[in-house]
């Protein structure tokens, strides 16, 4: 048994650093708070993407604390939390530590085979949490708390899942714990990730979506979600909401409903979400324009390829291939951007695959303005469905909470596509975000002389992009020298860079 750290009840609940933009505050830390403060707990959230200086936060918190808790990702963000595991149980030694979140509950034996690691909750964790620490305060054993696995004399212990909570029955998040003005500082916007859901009923074979949720849509009702968004706004000056449902549109009805309510409450704000092409195609083009005078600004679909072929072998057969330029057409009449998210290298994907895909998604792209890309190369994450597959065709398994931290968007090793070939989809990738790039500028170019140039820019892309062939690659190297050029100005100037060049959405 796992003996009570302190009489205080501060819980320290950390999300590490991770790269890029700060996205805002991390909400399941906020969701998880708002049940600890319900059963009298004090939680102190440390966010790492807004706090560098974690570690000395953490030594400032941690003589009265009753334990620590980290929720993580996999991958690089894996690194810090060991790091900060490692630093606080140095300075409380008799404390727990206990690990939840994605990878801890898709790998949860391995997270507890370290030695930092006491206890993981698994999947849902608002009750779960509360009912460990109340466990602690007692001096009690951890046994049949459902959802959790811990420790006891270096053997796991495993107790049974808990069954899901609809998430209307727990408490909001504690919103009030965020500092919305630190974030603004950091990331420009004032912005709030909001879920108006859970879950997502499809089953990809390259989603941990899928075992996380159980293929269960858990979700708000309409009316509370727009009444609790409109609020959010209203009382933390938030201009911007983005929603990170795993598939907002599961229930059309629902999300029509959602974006009458902010038309008449009068919303204020823009909100974006993700989604797949053959739910919003189930909408009128006038419930698509309704969702944009809700204040919809962005949608991203997962559309993962143009191949019939390899959306099979994602047994993602609901993604038909004419819904994703009908998906483009309607979000373009609405006045909504959209992104298209691809996934390349896919396991059995064939060169036939991927040129298809570029030259459907550079057609897509060629006829709306509203769109852009975000080509990835395929990640395997912990818990898919095809892991014997992706083993059989030589990927290795990590082995250890460390060895997960390699396993980074568009990053990993695959066996199946190295050499040449890997060289030869990067550099396709390069071009056709560049041809898209091209595409928008004209699209949106005033001066017809400007538009002929642009023209002329675009032929050789699109050739090279039908012929799959990249050798000499002078444009990309202009492209690269403009950016260069661009990026020195602003340094100088201090002139903000554009959309594109920022990396922005």
């Amino acid at each position: 048994m796992l003996a009570a750290a302190s009489r205080s009840r501060k819980v320290i609940l950390f999300s590490p650093p991770y790269a890029g933009k700060v996205l805002g505050p991390p909400l399941g830390l906020l969701s998880l708070a708002a049940s600890l403060r319900d059963s009298g707990y004090a939680p102190v959230i440390i966010d790492g993407a807004l706090d560098r200086a974690y570690l000395k936060t953490i030594a400032g918190h941690a003589n009265d604390c009753l334990c620590f808790g980290v929720s993580l990702l996999t991958g690089p963000m894996i690194r810090d939390a060991i790091e900060a595991s490692k630093h606080f149980r140095s300075l409380r030694p008799d404390a727990p530590i206990i690990f939840g979140g994605w990878h801890p509950s898709l790998r949860t034996a391995e997270t507890l085979r370290e030695d930092f690691v006491d206890v993981v909750v698994r999947h849902q964790g608002e009750r779960t949490l509360v009912e460990i620490l109340q466990r602690f305060e007692a001096g009690q054993e951890l046994d049949l708390v459902a959802g959790c696995w811990f420790k006891r004399n270096g053997q796991i212990r495993m107790n049974p899942d808990r069954p899901t909570t609809p998430i209307s029955e727990l408490p909001a998040p504690a919103y009030d714990l965020a500092d919305f003005a630190a974030y603004e500082r950091s990331s420009g916007q004032r912005k709030l990730p909001y879920a108006t859901s859970i879950g997502c009923p499809y089953a990809c074979n390259y989603c941990t979506d899928m075992v996380f949720y159980n293929r269960r849509f858990n979700a708000y009702g309409a009316e509370r979600a727009a009444e609790e968004m409109v609020r959010l706004t209203e009382r933390y000056r938030l201009t911007d909401i983005a929603l990170v449902d795993s598939n907002f549109l599961v229930d059309v009805h629902r999300a029509a409903a959602i974006a009458e309510a902010l038309v008449r409450l009068g919303a204020k704000f823009h909100w974006s979400f993700q989604a797949s092409t053959d739910l919003l195609c189930r909408m009128t083009d006038e419930q698509v324009e309704l969702l944009a005078a809700a204040g919809v600004s962005h949608i991203g679909f997962g559309t993962e390829s143009a191949s019939a072929e390899v959306l099979e072998k994602m047994n993602k057969r609901h993604q038909r291939i004419p819904d994703i330029a009908e998906a483009a057409r309607k979000c373009a009449r609405a006045g909504i951007r959209v992104t298209l998210n691809l996934i390349f290298a896919y396991p059995g994907e064939e060169e036939q695959d991927r040129r298809e895909t570029l030259r459907v998604m550079g057609e897509i792209g060629t006829r709306y303005s509203n769109v852009t890309f975000s080509p990835n190369v395929f990640t395997p994450y912990p818990g898919i469905p095809i892991w014997l597959e992706l083993t059989e065709l030589g990927l290795r398994e990590p082995q250890t909470l460390a060895e997960w931290a390699d396993i980074d968007l568009g990053a990993s090793k695959l066996p199946w596509l190295q050499g040449r070939p890997f060289f030869e989809l990067r550099r396709g990738i390069a071009y056709f975000l560049l041809a898209n790039e091209v595409n928008k500028a004209g699209l949106r170019a005033r001066s017809e002389i400007l538009r002929r140039v642009l023209s002329l820019v675009r032929r050789p892309l699109h050739w090279r992009l039908r012929n799959y062939f990249f050798a000499l690659p002078w444009e990309l190297w202009l492209s690269m020298a403009r950016r260069w050029l661009v990026m020195r100005r602003s340094l100088l100037t201090g002139q903000s860079l554009s959309r594109e060049l920022s990396g922005e959405a």
